[in-house]
């Protein structure tokens, strides 16, 4: 069987970027993975358990090279003992287990969450790169290919169309939920040629170093969650994530993520201490305006030019609704839209994440 991960960075920036930020603060921590398929299959999961399993062997065999390592720490916040940590890193396979139920693929990561939290966007990439490999693999390349050049097309028509305070930037995340590697290889390529001046970067590292763009990430749902069980108030938790995040990247890296328990509770920690040392929020949940004018408006409340912030959309978008997103605050607010599904499948349908 051919391989699907054949690098270690091919995984999501924000990774790394949570990986260091609780590996200096809670290495301690000891944690559950599990695998959840949000959608109806067309055919049953299950079957695809000696694959999953052959790809989870495969994986657990890989190191860091000496090059990747060197890329790594290159990003001026990535820490020296962090690399380090990653020279000697190795998947555990005793770590990870899968097994199928009925038609259910069940998979579970667990143990130390320092090396357990980094299966999650692998295994992810594994079971979509697999099930998808079934398919008719030259009518499927050949439909996305279709609607690439759709989407190019309406980022090449922004430059004929007035221009608003604040450019719109697009970012590719779509490692999680992608088609395949090789497919979201040639996604990313294509943008980054052909519509330079509105792609700016990808959540891939390893496509992020291959190609010469900028990696995209901060932190996601995973890290704010952890802090709900690391031994502070509840009431609390959001305080002491973001708190640790500062100290940790000191001005690097400041986009907050705001949706953990909702938006409304996410404002009340985010104080004007953190208003001036986060750059931005991102939105993952819930309706993108209503979200969007919370953050003007409590920016405004505490009587900061929401000119200098930025807002990042995330939640399931397609070009159109970036597009209009965009139309919508680029005149009060600098904004960055990443889409995943949209991008690297060729439907929002049959994908698979693991929570």
């Amino acid at each position: 069987m051919t391989p699907v991960i054949t690098s270690l960075l091919d995984t999501d920036l924000y990774k790394f970027t949570m990986w260091q930020a609780l590996l200096h603060r809670h290495p301690q921590t000891q944690s559950e993975y599990r695998f959840v398929c949000r959608n109806q299959p067309i055919y049953p999961l299950a079957e695809l358990l000696p694959e999953v399993n052959a790809a989870l062997d495969h994986l657990c065999t890989l190191r860091f090279s000496e090059d990747e390592l060197a890329y790594l720490g290159g990003l001026r916040f990535i820490k020296s003992d962090f690399i380090d940590f990653l020279r000697i890193f190795q998947f555990q396979r005793n770590f990870i287990r899968a097994w199928a139920e009925g038609d259910q693929l069940l998979i579970v990561a667990q143990g130390p969450q320092v090396h357990v939290m980094g299966f999650e966007i692998f295994v992810l990439a594994i079971v979509n790169e697999l099930y998808f490999r079934r398919f008719d693999a030259p009518a499927a390349l050949a439909s996305g290919r279709e609607r690439l050049a759709v989407k190019v097309q309406q980022l090449q028509d922004l430059a004929q169309q007035a221009t608003l305070r604040h450019p719109f930037e697009l970012f590719d995340f779509g490692l999680r939920r992608r088609y395949s590697g090789a497919w979201q290889r040639e996604v990313v390529q294509t943008f980054a040629t052909q519509t330079p001046q509105w792609f700016k970067g990808t959540s891939n590292v390893l496509l992020a170093r291959d190609l010469g763009l900028v990696p995209i990430g901060t932190m996601a749902h995973e890290y704010m969650q952890s802090y709900q069980a690391h031994g502070v108030r509840l009431r609390d938790f959001q305080i002491a994530a973001l708190e640790d995040w500062v100290q940790e990247y000191r001005g690097d890296l400041g986009i907050a993520l705001t949706d953990t328990v909702g938006m409304d509770a996410f404002l009340v920690d985010f104080d004007m201490y953190f208003a001036k040392l986060f750059d931005g929020l991102r939105h993952d949940s819930g309706d993108p305006v209503v979200w969007g004018e919370k953050a003007l408006a409590h920016y405004a409340a505490l009587g900061l030019d929401a000119g200098t912030r930025r807002l990042v959309f995330s939640d399931g978008l397609t070009v159109e609704q970036a597009l209009s997103l965009h139309g919508h605050f680029a005149d009060r607010v600098r904004t960055g839209f990443g889409i995943g599904t949209q991008l690297s499948n060729r439907s929002e349908e049959h994908t698979s994440e693991l929570q």
